[in-house]
C-alpha cells in the first residue's frame, strides 16, 4: 500500500481541513471553558487575598491594642533653663510613675578620683623611659569596697611601660593612666571612674620600689602618688522640689519613684529645670487612629469584592464575617470605668458600617482627659475589645484561619485544573491520531480508484473506433 504522509494528498482532498476542523469541534469550546475558569479561580483568589490582607492589618493593630503596656507609657516634658551650657537633666520615665510636675537643682555632679605624682625635688620621673622597678612586684588598685584588681609590674619596665600595662588590663575596672610632660619632670596622672564620696583610687604595693607610683607606701605613709584637694571622689546632689538627694553616680534612680533623673551639669545661681510627667496620649491617639484607618479597610474591602460582577458577591462567609465585625464592635465592655461600649470613648459607626471619631457621647480627647486609664482597660482588658477582635480575627487569617482554607482550596482547584487541561491536551492528540489514521485509509482507497480510472481510460482509449468524450 502507498505510504500518504500528509492527509489528502493521495486523494487531491483538503483532509488537513477536515482533521483540524474535527479536532477544533472537541478542542476549542473544552480549552475556552478552562480558560475561563482560571481566570474566575484566580480572581477569586485576587478577592479573598485583598480581605486576606486586610484582616491581617488589622489584626497586627489589634494585637498593640491587646497590649496595656501600650495605654502606660508616660513621657516627661522638659523645660531646661534656659542658658548656653546645654541641658541641666535628662529623663526617663516608667510605665508606673504617678504624672506630676517638679523641679529640679543640680547641686552639685558626681566625679572620680584624680591621683598626680606628687611634686618632689628632684622629680620622681623625669622622663617616660625611667625605670619604675628593678626587681618588678605587683600593683593593687581599689575605689570604694567593690572595685579591685592586682597589676604585675615586670622587671625594669619603665614609666610608658607602666601606663600601657594599666590601660590594656583585662582587669582594670575603670582607671584611665596618662603620662604629662612638663619640660623638667614626667608625672603619671591616673583617673578613676568609679564616683562617690569615699570612693577615692587606693594604689598599694609589695615592694617598696613600687612606692613613687603608689598612693600609700609598702612600709606606711603616702606613696609618691597623691590626690589634690577638688580631686577626690565626689557624689552627685540635686533637689527635687528642695528636697535634696545624694547618690553615687549622676544618675538617679528613683529618686522620684520609677523616674531616673541624670544630671548633665551642675546648675548656675540655683537654676532649675521644670519636669511634667504626663500620659502618652500621642502614642494612644495615633494606635486607636490606626485602628479605625485598618478596620475601615476591611470594611471597604468586604464591600468591593462582594458587589454585584465581583466573585464573592453573595459569599456566605464574607456576609457572616461582616455580621461579626459588627457584633464585636457592640460588645459590652466590663472593668472599664464609665466605657460601657466602644461608643463611650469617642468612637462612632456610620451608616455604611465606617468608623470614625465621634462626639456624639463623648470625644476622644475629652475621654482621655477623664479616664485615661479606662481607655486602656476599654481595649486591653482581660474582656476589652481588643481581646474579643483577636480571637475573631484569628479565626479567619491564622494559619488554619478561614481565608487560609479558602485560598487553600482555591489554589487546589487551580492546580486540578492544570492536570485536567494536560489531560484534554493528550485525548486531542489521541483523538487526532485516530482521525489521521482514518483518513488516511480514506485516502489511500481514493488514490487507488483515481488510478484504477486512469488506467481504465488508458485502455479504452486505445481500443480501435473508441471516441473520447471531452465534454
Amino acid at each position: 500500500m502507498p505510504l500518504i504522509t500528509s492527509a489528502g494528498i493521495g486523494s487531491g482532498l483538503d483532509l488537513e481541513s477536515i482533521i483540524q476542523a474535527s479536532v477544533d469541534a472537541e478542542d476549542v469550546p473544552k480549552m475556552n471553558a478552562f480558560v475561563k475558569k482560571e481566570e474566575s479561580l484566580k480572581v477569586e483568589l485576587s478577592a479573598v487575598g485583598e480581605i486576606k490582607g486586610a484582616l491581617s492589618k488589622l489584626q497586627d493593630t489589634i494585637e498593640k491594642l491587646a497590649d496595656p503596656d501600650n495605654f502606660n507609657k508616660r513621657i516627661a516634658n522638659i523645660t531646661q533653663p534656659t542658658s548656653d551650657d546645654g541641658d541641666l537633666i535628662s529623663v526617663t520615665p516608667t510605665s508606673n510613675i504617678t504624672p506630676g510636675d517638679f523641679k529640679v537643682e543640680v547641686v552639685e555632679l558626681a566625679q572620680g578620683s584624680r591621683a598626680v605624682s606628687n611634686d618632689a625635688v628632684p622629680p620622681i620621673f623625669t622622663s617616660t623611659d625611667d625605670v619604675v622597678s628593678a626587681s618588678g612586684g605587683t600593683l593593687s588598685f581599689s575605689a570604694g569596697p567593690d572595685k579591685s584588681f592586682d597589676l604585675t609590674v615586670d622587671a625594669g619596665a619603665t614609666l610608658a611601660d607602666l601606663r600601657d600595662a594599666i590601660n590594656d588590663s583585662d582587669d582594670n575596672f575603670g582607671i584611665t593612666a596618662n603620662i604629662v610632660n612638663t619640660g623638667t619632670e614626667s608625672k603619671l596622672v591616673l583617673t578613676s571612674s568609679v564616683s562617690g564620696t569615699g570612693n577615692d583610687l587606693v594604689i598599694t604595693n609589695d615592694n617598696a620600689e613600687l612606692d613613687n607610683v603608689s598612693t600609700e607606701a609598702n612600709a606606711g605613709g603616702a606613696g609618691g602618688i597623691g590626690i589634690a584637694a577638688g580631686s577626690e571622689a565626689k557624689s552627685a546632689v540635686i533637689k527635687v522640689d528642695g528636697i535634696e538627694i545624694t547618690n553615687d553616680t549622676n544618675t538617679f534612680k528613683d529618686a522620684v519613684q520609677d523616674m531616673t533623673i541624670t544630671a548633665k551639669r551642675q546648675s548656675v545661681d540655683g537654676e532649675t529645670a521644670k519636669l511634667s510627667v504626663e500620659y502618652d496620649r500621642e502614642s494612644a491617639t495615633k494606635l486607636i487612629d490606626e485602628f479605625i484607618a485598618n478596620y475601615n479597610n476591611v470594611i471597604g474591602q468586604l464591600g468591593f469584592q462582594s458587589r454585584v460582577g465581583k466573585p464573592l458577591n453573595s459569599d456566605a462567609t464574607i456576609r457572616s464575617l461582616s455580621a461579626q465585625l459588627v457584633n464585636t464592635l457592640s460588645t459590652n465592655l466590663t472593668d472599664a470605668g464609665p466605657f460601657e461600649s466602644i461608643y463611650d470613648i469617642g468612637i462612632g459607626v456610620k451608616k455604611d458600617g465606617y468608623l470614625e471619631k465621634s462626639s456624639l457621647v463623648r470625644s476622644l480627647n475629652t475621654a482621655m482627659d477623664e479616664n485615661f486609664d479606662d481607655i486602656g482597660k476599654a481595649f486591653a482588658g482581660e474582656d476589652g475589645l481588643a481581646k474579643q477582635f483577636e480571637k475573631l480575627l484569628g479565626n479567619y487569617v491564622d494559619s488554619d484561619g478561614i481565608m487560609k482554607q479558602r485560598e487553600n482550596n482555591l489554589n487546589t482547584q487551580i492546580e486540578d485544573l492544570e492536570d485536567d487541561v494536560i489531560n484534554h491536551e493528550f485525548r486531542m492528540g489521541e483523538l487526532e491520531g485516530r482521525l489521521r489514521k482514518q483518513y488516511s485509509g480514506l485516502d489511500v482507497l481514493l488514490a487507488q480508484m483515481q488510478s484504477t480510472q486512469t488506467y481504465l481510460s488508458a485502455q479504452l482509449s486505445s481500443l480501435p473506433g473508441f471516441t473520447r468524450n471531452n465534454s
